[in-house]
């Protein structure tokens, strides 16, 4: 279930090791965020869940890169064209954009940890499901797409729900840490899945699968195991129509931020009005029903889609979160063209295991900028760090376009995502800084729908600059494109300080 990211890894074209108390928290430039007006430490959950959080999210990030090796193997192993691996990629990613949304409201409204936890074991089921079909020798395409179809919308319900968990279960002040630590493992399962799945794959073509099943597994025990209420912030009510109890002194405070989504006429009315016969829900008497008034259902079907895009009526109220948008839009956009183009630039000059070289060694240097993140931030400052990182990946992408060998290519890729790990660290932790519990996971939708729908042009540019303009055209376009971003980011970056203009 692999979370929508900019980071360095470029299949996100296609949202998210284990730490103690003795580990300072990192002293970013944030605002305190909705929910937490005085700035105060306040930890939502035990470290236990934070690291249960990075468990669950290496184990899933590995098997899902095992997976996603294997998964095209098998498919051109059956006979299927690359056509149809490449349909099949799509409908995935279809699956993602669609499913993110709507999920997101059932996790804001309180089922947070009941759909993460459905959600793993389902797509648990399915992988477990191909494997088995693929032990027996040749598994009928049907049932390999029902698997992939039920696997990818469980994924999609996945992300949509574990937004937002990292505000649920780390103090404020200790979100850059927790970030960090879910890139890192990001990073890792990058580096290492898909050798572990390649190899595996040649040990026996049902293995990477079961793996793939056993990570998901994982995942929903880890999910179960943890302590805090990932309810918290979500407006929850006691049965007498008050607010309902709760030991989290956050909980009540983040419940009461105001909700961006518009008021729904057919549930509101002025004081002193009768409640209809409708709304009390008997049926209205013949010849009185009102014509403006909609039926129950497309009432409450309407609501939810006013409750669906709450996400977008809080990220146009706030210049943090549209600065949050631009950048990691205008950076996985960037990134996703600069992989085809490597792809292309490799397509002579080694194949498939030149660019798994350039991979390997873009993960493990996106590893390492996840690791050092913390420290980078805690010494220059959130707000400087992102500026800073930002004009320094120009560089390496302008360098792209002279580069020809594979160890050159793998260096400036490299660079690049050593660079984007502690920048991708600032925006993510702004972003959950800025945004009220109540709206984690439709406002985190959101912002991953916007960064996968740009990613998914970028292949397409890339191709057209590639054919029509020379390799080189691809990575200068995309220097520009930085450039440009870096300037914005300069201009805009003063509002992640403390005191910043909202």
């Amino acid at each position: 279930m692999e979370r929508a990211s900019s980071s360095g890894d470029a299949d996100g074209a296609g949202l998210h090791g284990a730490r103690d108390r003795c580990v300072r928290p990192v002293p970013v430039e944030l605002p305190a965020g909705p929910g937490r007006p005085d700035g105060r430490d306040r930890r939502l959950g035990a470290p236990r869940d934070v690291r249960l959080l990075w468990s669950s999210n290496a184990a899933d990030a590995l098997g899902t890169q095992m997976s996603g090796v294997a998964f095209p193997l098998l498919l051109l192993g059956l006979g299927h064209p690359p056509t149809t691996v490449g349909l099949l990629a799509g409908a995935g990613m279809l699956v993602t954009v669609v499913c993110g949304p709507v999920v997101a409201v059932a996790a804001d409204r309180g089922l947070r940890k009941p759909v993460m936890a459905g959600s793993a074991a389902v797509a648990a089921v399915a992988m477990a499901a191909v494997a088995l079909s693929a032990a027996d020798g040749r598994p009928p395409f049907a049932l390999l797409l029902g698997a992939l179809l039920v696997e990818r919308t469980a994924t999609a319900c996945f992300e949509a729900a574990a937004r937002g968990t990292v505000a649920l279960v780390a103090a404020p002040r200790e979100v850059p840490r927790v970030v960090a630590g879910l890139e890192a493992g990001d990073r890792a399962a990058l580096v290492a899945g898909p050798l572990l799945g390649g190899v595996l794959y040649q040990v026996a073509r049902p293995l990477p699968f079961a793996a793939d099943a056993l990570s998901y597994v994982v995942t929903a025990l880890c999910v179960r195991s943890m302590r805090s209420d990932l309810r918290a912030g979500s407006p929850a009510t006691a049965p007498g129509g008050g607010p309902a109890p709760s030991g989290d002194p956050a909980a009540g405070h983040a419940a009461s931020a105001p909700d961006p989504s518009p008021p729904d006429p057919d549930t509101t009315r002025p004081p002193g009005t009768p409640v209809s016969a409708t709304a009390a829900g008997a049926a209205p008497a013949p010849g009185t029903e009102s014509p403006g008034t909609l039926p129950a259902p497309l009432r409450a079907l309407r609501s939810y889609a006013r409750e669906t895009l709450a996400g977008l009526a809080l990220v146009r109220s706030s210049p943090r979160l549209r600065l949050v948008l631009v950048w990691s839009t205008t950076v996985n956009a960037a990134l996703a063209g600069l992989y085809y183009s490597a792809l292309f630039a490799l397509q002579d000059a080694g194949g498939a295991v030149a660019m798994g070289l350039v991979l390997a060694v873009s993960g493990g240097a996106g590893l390492a900028g996840a690791v050092a993140a913390p420290a980078v931030v805690r010494r220059v400052g959130g707000a400087r760090a992102l500026v800073a990182a930002t004009w320094l990946t120009v560089p390496p992408a302008a360098g792209l376009a002279w580069a020809g060998s594979p160890w050159s290519l793998g260096l400036c890729f490299g660079a690049f995502c050593l660079l984007l790990a502690p920048a991708t660290v600032v925006v993510q932790s702004a972003a959950i800084a800025d945004t009220p519990h109540h709206l984690q996971a439709r406002t985190g939708a959101l912002l991953a729908t916007a960064v996968v729908g740009a990613g998914a042009g970028s292949p397409v540019v890339a191709g057209a600059l590639a054919t029509h303009a020379g390799p080189a055209a691809t990575p200068a376009v995309c220097a520009l494109a930085l450039a440009l971003l870096a300037l914005f980011t300069g201009l805009r970056a003063g509002r992640l300080r403390p005191g910043g203009r909202p």
